[in-house]
């Protein structure tokens, strides 16, 4: 299969087959709000069009974007680690189409086959390692100390 999420694309076959068997088809229009932080962490997304603003909470501010998701990325991270909430919100800046999986319906098979279970959590760690770098470089540009030019 070609064009498929990096999630998805370094798993075997079968687990792949596996997972896409749980998946269903979604769509958000623009502006739609796909989960809040704090909340329950239920399902997660791999996006196949479209863009989705992740933000953070800052009480009587707007919320600020931290990261963009678009096609081939996964959207939701937080359904994999206990206490199953969502650490940032997220929101459809433009419609977009996606893969929804059901948490308990992935955790399930992933409890039942361990090799499914550490294939797909350290591909989601995979995921999560590049945002962290990617969020350290955005403060270091936002927060850095300027240095006068010569």
């Amino acid at each position: 299969m070609t064009g498929l999420p990096a999630l998805l694309g370094g798993l075997p076959e079968t687990h792949r087959d596996q997972l896409l068997a749980i998946a269903r088809d979604r769509s958000f229009p623009g502006g739609e709000r796909l989960f809040d932080e704090g909340g329950a962490a239920d399902r997660f997304w791999l996006i196949r069009s479209g863009e989705v603003a992740l933000d953070l909470y800052v009480p009587g501010r707007p919320p600020p974007v931290v990261e963009t998701v678009g096609p081939g990325q996964l959207l939701g991270w937080s359904w994999l680690f206990p206490p199953y909430r969502w650490h940032l919100g997220a929101q459809a800046l433009a419609p977009v189409d996606a893969w929804e999986f059901p948490a308990d319906q992935v955790r399930a098979p992933c409890t039942a086959d361990p090799e499914l279970g550490y294939r797909l959590t350290l591909r989601c760690a995979e995921v999560i390692a590049e945002r962290l770098q990617a969020t350290r470089i955005r403060l270091l540009d936002l927060y850095a100390p300027r240095t006068a030019a010569s």
